[in-house]
């Protein structure tokens, strides 16, 4: 169980570190988009939204590799793996397998830290 959670740990934070990067020094080619999917990627560009999205996935795979706050950093991205699935599972399907493995991974490393989020679900 030690060695899979520190592979989840550490495979998340690289996803997220290079894809987060590629935003800003683009090494990674975009695969073609269909037009829906290219009016969602416009708006979310145009109003800033994408560029702290990714602000947000490079702190947060800075975090995990680093070791440093690593349930703060899963909470960071939660709503960002969300975000990918559902916009895979909708407009661009191509990529939904590894927004699927993102949050499967997400979903595990959650599932470790469980009493560190107990105190999130009490009442009061």
């Amino acid at each position: 169980m030690k060695y899979a959670v520190i592979g989840s740990t550490y495979l998340l934070g690289l996803m997220f570190l290079v894809f987060g990067l590629n935003f800003w020094l683009q090494f990674i080619p975009s695969p073609p988009m269909s037009a829906a999917a290219g009016a969602y990627f416009g708006a979310i560009i145009s109003a800033k939204v994408l560029l702290v999205t990714k602000i947000v996935e490079v702190t947060a795979g800075v975090l995990l590799l680093a070791g440093i706050a690593r349930p703060f950093a899963l909470l960071l991205l939660a709503p960002v793996v969300v975000n990918i699935v559902l916009f895979h599972a909708t407009l661009q399907p191509e990529g939904l397998p590894m927004g699927l493995i993102a949050a499967a991974l997400l979903a595990f490393l959650g599932y470790t830290y469980r009493e560190t989020y107990a105190p999130l679900f009490k009442k009061g």
